[in-house]
């Protein structure tokens, strides 16, 4: 089935593909013979391979890769080809990188089989003819009656039938969903109730799509041969599989959706693959070596060919070429023979580099998860890494893109102050005068008896009546209403006055936290709101007297309409709808006269950083009621369509209501917030605020932040702005978009590379602000002449703003807005933090995706790269471990280039010197284990442990932070840098080693060494070599490091003696037989080794020497003068860090 045709909705009626399910599998009354249809079996299987095809399935993968099928094709070669090194020298670092990666990843999948076999293998009671029956939860089949109880997950997706709750309900929560931990309210359908042995129904509902939240059908209830009872089923109805039953002893539920077809199975999908930076460097690295490889393949094949034309010169007789060899064609020869050189070279393309650099991510991403100074005692939870291929990125970012609730605020909502009919009523402790209101010491004293009491009254019970919270069963033992309230209060108020967080709501349950703090706010002013009772809204007034509402429908929130309402009917028999929401929202559906009262208190309120809701209400004549409530009832019975019928019932309900008032509600900012934007900002990155929220709030906001400061130009260009009597909006956009580029861009001096704004004051600071409807216009411009060239004017203005504030925005454009940026002119590297389901989008989008450990539940955590538990880590995330995790593999990359290239450069000489016959200069065991054994580890340890420059320096000055900005230490520059010094230092170990060979006598009985020991001793001047200046760059030591370095240099001569010393009785030929003995018992063996060292490290200690600072310590430096040194002194002083 297409979800596409589920997911979005035209405005034709569309058909529906729709499945039909007998309750418990029974015919029903007047049917032809039941034909069951078939279903999948409820087996979830998310692992990749089996048994059978792990082998070959994961080979295929590994092959796809470029560098691992290049290696590949050269093992292969070397078997069929008669080539000069044997293919054990390819095929043993092939096999070994093929092995470590299948073990890792078959490891990975057999985690997924045991996870999927604890859920398959899970018994779950069925009611099968009456009786309860156990089974294996893979064995259900939709259309079973199921029986779930208290903290249970559910095996498959259900519609609930019964519950064990006398109100008919039950509470669940969907963290491993959709990541929200608060209780969500279901509702059983009516009518099934009771005597479910005996049920007979059917449900017609809509083929398995993935949105969660989106649910339409309808179940037929057959009795006593009567026509059917029809009632509508909605996501209320439906209970997800893995969601788990909370606060409910146990319900039943029918199976609609099993398996592989169940919603949490359909919204199981991996990230998409992100590539670093890093690895594009490495990418473009290789191809350079690859010509380089290819150029030496070439040019001594051509000059053996150009050597061999010359008189007398033929095949060298060591190569054993027999006759029929030689005859061969020229052509046919001259390939073999590039191809043998691109096998004696193939050494300088770093097969073992790939392997060290995965296990360098995977190893250095637990030194995230261990740092202490990311655990929050409050979630008792650390930082997360969900992957460890973007480690490095975090040390490059260059646009921060953040949401605010719940990430630059705490999500904590506080009800501050309310506004009824113009009159402001703030809650205080003590006495005061609000707009001749007296607030005395009680709450329930604040109300007065004035005029307009009636009114006020009002409010509060709007408050009290239009919202989704539950309070939960009393535990108390205290008897009657009044002990219940008192149980409730103190739970819900702390002792001092404070309010409680949710994660103690004393009673209540609800999805949002701004509806709790609603409804505390009522209690503050002495309208208690007690629970539902069989339908009925129970609500304590002032004066104790416990009112009762019959709940007829709920019209529920959503992001498009941005309002909810309610209607109620009261004792009296009178109907009455109350609606809160976005002052957006509700101005427009209310009288012009009461908007004026309540718009200059809502701006306050947004101005001052609070989060507002409008409240209106409407009493419903008895014709206006009956056509709303047919109208719902049709449109919740429809398959076709039923979103759209709703939305057109609540748009017609929802007019000509009577303002109220507003709410003021404080979401107070993370701890050190302001810390954290300003130091980002400090380190070069631009910050985006992308939010919902209305645009003074959310200015407010970035203001408390530091995002904006009092000397900042702000740049609006919203609905507002663009509100021109007389004039198109387009023109207008048109007109400040070029008014706006002409400031912040034409007129704007010209920005230092590497330096914002906000360092420089000399130059004006510019912050952009830009709501939802204003970018739509931006970004979906028509292709005419003036608004083509939107994007690219707004994108100009916004990079040359030091903060750009997005309010009012939906999740798929916060997504937009980051890719935009992401794809622009240089590539920048984003990064999305978030804490919300409506952060997802932008999370995945961005280079790296932070997840906040918020109140709005888990989906951000679950599909970011990593996760933290407060905004104020972001600081030592990308400052210090991001700056040093790039600093480290940066380094392991180039290193491991130089040093491959220092290994191959004397065997590409030696063939100008032995006839361009492909002879090898190191042994087939040196050939193997150089990369492997020798040089690897050193490397490794120094990648995961290296620390240039210490962590608190890092995070004291964020300027540092721009020395390796914008892949600075994997430019061409240092690139150049490296391939220079590794050029030079091959030149000196071959020539070296060359010079000492011309003395004819090297031993002290006349003898001199051969090929084998001139091998030999320019391999032992390169493991010293490589290895001692991978210790010189060391600056941060510890005892691994000295084990690994200086055990590296042990090992390789214990293994020389040993390889060299002993008699292999499975080698043909054994070329090192005493070889290395033999060579360290001769002085001039010795003297050449250790002076060629020393030579070849020459440059690096005189770059020590040379540019050692003088004076103080340069971390001394930075901690002393942190907060006054400019960032030229800061860049040097770094830079003779990385040096001393």
């Amino acid at each position: 089935f297409p979800p596409s045709r589920l997911n979005s909705f035209g405005r034709d009626e569309r058909k529906v593909d729709s499945r039909t399910i007998y309750v418990g599998h029974r015919p029903c009354p007047a049917t032809e013979a039941l034909i069951p249809p078939k279903f999948c079996d409820n087996r979830i299987v998310s692992s990749k391979y089996t048994v059978w095809n792990f082998l070959p399935k994961n080979l295929f993968e590994q092959f796809r890769r470029i560098a691992n099928f290049y290696f590949l094709i050269i093992f292969l070669v070397q078997v069929i080809v008669d080539t000069p090194t044997s293919p054990v020298t390819s095929g043993l670092p092939l096999f070994f990188v093929i092995t470590v990666t299948a073990i890792k990843q078959g490891y990975e999948d057999w985690l997924r089989h045991k996870a999927d076999n604890e859920v398959n293998k899970y018994l779950v009671t069925v009611l099968e003819d009456g009786r309860r029956a156990c089974k294996e939860s893979e064995k259900i089949k939709v259309g079973d009656v199921v029986e779930v109880v208290e903290d249970e997950t559910f095996p498959c997706d259900l519609i609930l039938l019964q519950s064990s709750r006398e109100d008919e309900t039950c509470f669940v929560t969907t963290a491993s969903l959709d990541g929200e931990s608060n209780h969500k309210t279901h509702y059983t359908v009516p009518d099934t109730e009771r005597n479910l042995e005996s049920l007979s129904a059917t449900i017609e509902c809509e083929q398995p799509q993935p949105d969660l939240y989106k649910f339409v059908g309808r179940m037929h209830i057959y009795r006593n041969n009567q026509e059917p009872a029809v009632r509508s089923l909605g996501p209320e109805n439906l209970l997800l599989k893995g969601a788990t039953l909370k606060n409910t002893q146990k319900i039943y539920g029918v199976a609609v959706y099993s398996g592989m077809e169940t919603k949490m199975a359909l919204n199981y999908q991996g990230k998409s693959q992100k590539r670093s930076a890093v690895e594009k460097s490495i990418n473009a690295f290789l191809l350079v070596y690859l010509c380089i490889l290819v150029s030496k393949a070439l040019v001594c094949t051509t000059l053996k060919y150009v050597w061999q034309n010359r008189p007398g010169q033929d095949e060298p007789w060591y190569n054993q070429k027999t006759q029929k060899e030689k005859d061969t064609n020229l052509y046919l020869k001259m390939f073999t023979d590039f191809l043998s050189f691109m096998v004696l070279f193939n050494f300088i393309i770093p097969v073992s580099m790939y392997v060290t650099v995965e296990m360098q991510k995977f190893l250095g991403s637990f030194f995230i998860s261990w740092d202490k100074d990311f655990f929050d005692p409050e979630i008792q939870e650390g930082a997360l890494v969900n992957t460890s291929d973007l480690n490095e990125e975090l040390g490059q970012v260059e646009y921060v893109f953040t949401d605010k609730t719940g990430t630059l605020t705490q999500n904590n909502m506080e009800f501050i102050e309310c506004c009824i009919d113009g009159f402001q009523y703030k809650y205080a402790d003590s006495g005061t005068e609000l707009d001749g209101f007296c607030v005395t010491d009680g709450p329930g004293n604040i109300l007065q008896q004035k005029a307009g009491r009636e009114k006020e009254e009002l409010f509060l019970r709007a408050l009290c009546l239009c919202h989704t919270v539950q309070v939960k069963e009393a535990t108390g033992q205290g008897d009657g209403v009044a002990d219940c309230v008192e149980d409730q209060v103190d739970g819900v108020m702390g002792l001092d006055g404070e309010t409680v967080g949710p994660a103690d709501l004393g009673g209540f349950i609800a999805s949002s936290p701004d509806e709790v703090a609603l409804v505390k706010g009522a209690m503050k002013y002495g309208f208690k709101f007690l629970g539902m009772e069989s339908k009925n809204m129970r609500v304590m007034n002032r004066n104790n007297d416990v009112e009762t509402y019959e709940l007829l429908h709920v019209l529920n929130f959503d992001p498009v309409r941005r309002r909810m309402s309610v209607i109620v009917r009261t004792k009296s028999g009178d109907t009455m709808l109350f609606c809160k929401g976005a002052d957006s929202s509700i101005f427009p559906r209310v009288r012009q006269e009461e908007v004026d009262k309540i718009r200059m208190h809502v701006e306050r309120n947004a101005t001052e950083g609070y989060r507002t809701l409008c409240v209106a209400y409407k009493l419903l004549s008895r014709e206006e009621y009956d056509q709303a409530d047919t109208g719902l009832r049709e449109a919740k019975l429809a398959l076709q369509d039923r979103e759209e019928k709703l939305m057109a019932v609540y748009n017609q309900v929802e007019t000509g209501m009577s303002l109220i008032g507003a709410t003021a509600v404080e979401d107070r900012l993370q701890e050190e917030a302001a810390e954290t934007m300003e130091a980002l900002q400090g380190a070069g990155m631009k910050v985006w605020v992308l939010t919902g929220d209305k645009m003074e709030t959310a200015k407010s906001t970035c203001y408390a932040c530091r995002l904006f400061q009092r000397s900042t130009e702000l740049l609006e260009l919203t609905v507002r702005t663009l509100v021109d009597l007389g004039r198109k909006r387009e023109e207008r956009l048109h007109e400040l978009l070029l008014d706006y580029h002409k400031r912040a861009v034409q007129d704007a001096p010209p920005i230092k590379a590497g330096v914002t704004r906000s360092w420089s004051s000399a130059n004006q600071d510019y912050g952009f602000i830009i709501d939802g409807a204003t970018l739509s216009l931006v970004l979906n411009s028509s292709p005419d002449s003036n608004s083509s060239c939107y994007k690219s004017l707004f994108l100009q203005i916004c990079q040359n703003c030091t903060t750009v504030l997005c309010c009012r925005m939906a999740p798929l454009q916060k997504a937009q807005i980051v890719k935009m940026v992401k794809n622009c002119k240089g590539s920048p590297i984003t990064l999305s933090i978030g804490d919300g389901a409506n952060d997802v989008s932008m999370i995945l989008e961005a280079h790296v995706g932070i997840g906040i450990k918020g109140r709005e539940g888990r989906q951000a955590v679950r599909n970011s790269d990593y996760a933290i538990p407060k905004l104020k880590h972001l600081k030592k995330l990308l400052l210090g471990h991001g700056h040093l995790y790039y600093v480290r593999i940066a380094h392991l990359v180039q290193y491991f280039f130089y040093k491959n290239l220092c290994f191959i450069l004397p065997q590409f000489l030696y063939q100008f010197f032995c006839g361009y016959s492909q002879q090898p200069l190191y042994d087939a065991a040196y050939l193997t284990m150089y990369n492997i054994c020798f040089t690897s580890m050193p490397i490794l340890a120094n990648s995961l442990l290296e620390q240039h420059i210490c962590m608190e320096v890092l995070m004291d000055n964020a300027a540092l932070y721009r020395d390796v900005a914008k892949n600075a230490m994997l430019g061409w520059g240092p690139f150049l840098y490296w391939t220079l010094l590794g050029v030079y230092q091959g030149l000196l170990f071959f020539f070296g080693v060359r010079f000492l060979f011309s003395n004819p006598a090297l031993q002290d009985n006349g003898q001199v060494f051969g090929n084998w020991s001139y091998g030999t001793i320019v391999f032992t001047v390169l493991v010293f070599t490589v290895t001692l200046k991978l210790a010189m760059d060391t600056r941060h030591w510890t005892w691994i490091n000295h084990f690994v370095i200086w055990g590296s240099l042990a090992f390789y001569m214990f293994f020389s003696f040993f390889w060299g010393g002993i008699i292999w009785p499975f080698l043909r030929q054994q070329r090192l037989y005493f070889v290395f003995a033999n060579m360290l018992s001769s002085v001039s063996a010795w003297l050449i080794i250790i002076l060629l060292i020393l030579l070849s490290l020459l440059p690096e200690i005189l770059l020590l020497v040379l540019r050692k600072p003088r004076g103080p310590h340069s971390r001394q430096v930075l901690s002393t003068y942190s907060d006054t040194i400019s960032f030229k002194y800061l860049k040097g002083v770094t830079t003779l860090q990385n040096t001393s």
